[in-house]
């Protein structure tokens, strides 16, 4: 299977509309799908038995900043059986990033969405157990987007960096 076979199985399944564009020079290729339905289209291709995409490797979070207005999720599939990579990319909204979660379809992605929750301040609806993992619960801000402002204190005392 190839690019250009993946792309057709997707439009087939979701309509022409489904894919937004490709990439075929990057590794792995990079296929830009809605927003709307990156969760259908990941339980699709792990599901199908001419895809499955058994394991996310990856999944991470860009903030474009503000000029772009954007902020981006990959997702580097993998299916070991069909020896084939493919990553999906999302484009959200900076105001309003949210996204389905995907967490119940690759165990992987729970710690993933944690993380681009954390750092990024990526909302994934539908998640188990979204809250921060790597900063404190009551971290001011997203230490990865690109309009943060450091803190000066974290309960009385100076933070250094």
């Amino acid at each position: 299977m190839n690019l250009k076979d993946l792309q057709e199985i997707i439009a087939q399944e979701f309509g022409a509309k489904a894919i937004i564009k490709s990439d075929e020079t990057s590794f792995p290729q990079i296929i830009t799908i809605p927003t709307e339905k990156n969760a259908e289209i990941c339980d699709y291709l792990y599901r199908d038995q001419h895809t499955y995409f058994d394991f996310l490797s990856c999944l991470t979070g860009i903030d474009n900043g503000k000029t772009a207005n954007s902020m981006e999720v990959l997702y580097h599939l993998c299916s070991i059986p069909f020896d084939m990579q493919i990553c999906l990319r999302v484009e959200l909204s900076r105001e309003n990033p949210t996204l389905k979660t995907v967490s119940h379809i690759w165990k992987s992605a729970n710690w993933h969405e944690r993380e681009a929750f954390d750092l990024l301040g990526i909302y994934f609806e539908g998640h188990p157990d979204l809250r921060r993992i790597l900063m404190p619960a009551d971290w001011e801000g997203h230490p990865l987007r690109k309009d943060y402002e450091i803190q000066q204190k974290y309960h009385g005392i100076e933070v250094k960096y």
